[in-house]
Order: C-alpha cells, then structure tokens, then sequence
C-alpha cells in the first residue's frame, strides 16, 4: 500500500480482511486486490478494468499501490461487499444469470454496468428489457453452408414456448420453430470470432443443431440471453408446478463441460485416428470436422459408472489405427470402447477429468431415455 499514515493502513487491512471481502462483488474470484472507492465493493483487477469504463459511477484504486485517505478508508469500512451487494443486488431475477471469473467479457460487463449503471435490480417488480416474455429483433446469424454472417429477424415468444428466426424480414414462416425446453444457449467469442458470439444449440430428432449468432451491442446479445433464460423458466414452472425455483433454475442455459480437438478412430479400431472437433454438452459428446458446423457428425452417449460406464487413460494394447497424437482415452459404455488421442497430456487430464465428472452422477429418468435412443440407433 503506497503512503498513507500508519493508521488508515492498518484500517485498510482489516476492512480488506473482512470475510465478505474475500472474494470479488462482481465475478466471485479470490483475493481481491482493488475496490471502487465509490461504491465501497472489493473486486479483481478484471473487474476493476470495467468500472474504470464507468467512470461517472465508479473510481477504482489498487489495495496495493495505490493511496487511500482516511475518509476512503472509512467509506469502505461503512460499506464493504456485503452492505453493497444488498443494494445493488437486492432483486435479481432467479433466471438472470449472474457471471463467474471463468466467463466471457461481455457477460462479465453487462452485469456489472446491469447493477451499478443502470440499477437494474435495486427495486422489486421493475420492467426488464428480457423479462416480459417476448423478444423481437435482429441478429447477425451464420449461414450453415456459406459460413457469412447475415442479418436475421428472430423472435422470442414464452406465449408460444419458442424461439423463431425468419430469413427475411417480412416473412410469414419462420425458417425454424423450436421449442424452449430442447434450447441452450452459451457464449462463445472466441470460436465465433466476434467478443459478443452467442451459441444456440437445440434438439431436432433427437439430434443436436448449432445456431451461431452476434449482436454488436453487448447490452442487446446479453438482454437475448437473459430472455431465453426467463421463458424456459416461466415454461418449465407451469410444466413442473412441484419443483422448486431453483431445481428449476438448475435446467435453463449450462455452458458445456470441455470443448476442443481430439483424434477418433472409428468402430472397428482399424481405421486412421481423424482430427475432430468435440464437445461434451453433460451426457452428450459430439464432435464436428470444424467447430462452427451446424451438424455434429457424430454423438457419444456418456452414461454413469454404476450403468457400467467409464474412462481410462490410455488405448488398448494392439490398437492399430494410424494416430499422430499420443495421449490416449478409452471411453468404456456397455456396447463398445471409443479411441480417442489427445495433442498433449494436459489436454488429456482435463478430457479425463470432465468424463469422470459426468460418470461419476448419477443418471435421471430423462437419461435413461436419452441412452435407449442412442443404443436403439446403433
């Protein structure tokens, strides 16, 4: 901590060592080193770079190198983590969802400016811009075949339970009508290439479709997001009335557990180890020849190990299958072994890791039914 006398230093600490203040107001990281000396909140340095974005609401100044006066000190003594966050957070909609450190720029600033800026839940019952029940606009969507991004209107209905998107504006019929129970949807910049790049990602025929859409506004992509979120909750209410809000919460939009490159080989263990694309969504491991495709090739179902699933390190002794990476996986379900390679064995751990999560629950009723599909369609 730079200058300052030896009393307000010591007042600093102790405000700062405060258990309320462990952990960032804004994304929940550890060891929070900065704080806004005019909102009395404690937060990382990632945050700390948003607020200085706003600065008409919010100072911030290193816990470290920066001075903080007596009068600072003792507005963040008066003030803190906890005092902040029941003003600022008093009314969030259990559907909105609120950002960790793990989660993407856009998510992360949208919350933070959603309840400093525009004090979006300071007050009960006020109107949302995602929480009426319908959404209509454009959005930048990617064409399944010629990969360009093109304007396309959607729309959002919890009347209807679904979600449209025409491909012309004045279109009677919508290009797709999908149902807001088999809808999720997870930010993805940095494989759409665009800071504010959504994935909707959906269920037809059992089978698993990708929708890859932006907006340039942060605000307006989030405000999608948030929408989507607030009618499968308003739809999964009146279809489960015994659940509770948060069992209820539990199901709305989920990021996926691992994505990134691996090699497979195919059913006989013969052919040539391809590079593919994955992604494990929970139960579902799909891969793709190129991230972006609208079709998975192919699906995995990953099951739990008392139904005799599981994950070794390794591939069998004898493997043929021409492969250049090295770190391999065998995936063990009771029909047959899946091969996979990994490029390093970091990447390896974390495939194992995020499998042996997933093995490791138990399986729902829903599940069940999940895995009868795929077996009946091998």
């Amino acid at each position: 901590m730079a200058g300052g006398n030896e009393r307000s230093t010591k007042a600093l600490k102790e405000v700062w060592k405060r258990a309320e203040n462990s952990l960032c107001a804004d994304c929940g990281k550890p060891d929070p080193d900065w704080a806004s000396s005019t909102l009395g909140v404690f937060i990382c340095l990632s945050c700390s770079g948003i607020h200085r974005n706003i600065p008409s609401i919010s100072k911030v100044k290193s816990l470290k190198m920066d001075y903080w006066d007596d009068a600072q000190v003792q507005f963040l003594a008066k003030h803190g983590n906890a005092v902040t966050k029941a003003v600022y957070e008093a009314h969030i909609p259990i559907y909105y969802y609120q950002p960790t450190y793990n989660d993407c720029q856009v998510l992360r600033e949208q919350w933070i400016r959603a309840k400093y800026e525009r004090k979006e839940f300071t007050e009960p019952g006020k109107q949302l811009p995602y929480s009426d029940g319908v959404k209509e606009g454009i959005l930048w969507k990617r064409g399944r075949d010629n990969g360009q991004f093109l304007p396309r209107k959607f729309l959002l209905s919890e009347r209807e339970g679904c979600l449209k998107y025409f491909t012309k504006q004045d279109a009677k019929e919508p290009k797709i009508n999908v149902k807001i129970d088999v809808i999720n949807a997870t930010f993805q910049p940095e494989k759409i290439g665009n800071p504010n790049g959504l994935q909707i990602t959906y269920l037809k025929d059992n089978k698993t479709r990708n929708i890859f859409v932006y907006h340039e506004s942060g605000k307006e992509v989030v405000d999608w997001f948030n929408a989507i979120r607030s009618v499968q909750f308003h739809y999964l209410k009146v279809a489960f009335p015994i659940a509770s809000d948060n069992e209820i919460k539990n199901r709305l939009t989920r990021n996926f557990l691992k994505e990134g490159y691996m090699e497979k080989t195919g059913p006989k263990q013969r052919e040539a180890f391809k590079k593919r694309w994955f992604t494990l969504d929970h139960r579902r491991l799909m891969y793709f020849k190129d991230p972006l495709d609208a079709f998975a090739k192919g699906e995995v179902f990953v099951g739990s190990g008392e139904n005799g699933y599981s994950v070794q390190k390794g591939l069998p002794s004898g493997t043929q299958g021409n492969f250049s990476w090295h770190y391999g996986i065998t995936i063990v379900t009771p029909d047959r072994e899946y091969l996979f390679t990994c490029e390093t064995e970091a990447d390896q751990l974390e495939w194992i890791r995020a499998f042996t999560s997933v093995i490791n629950q138990a399986m729902t009723p829903q599940e069940y039914a999940i895995e009868a599909y795929f077996k009946f369609k091998s």
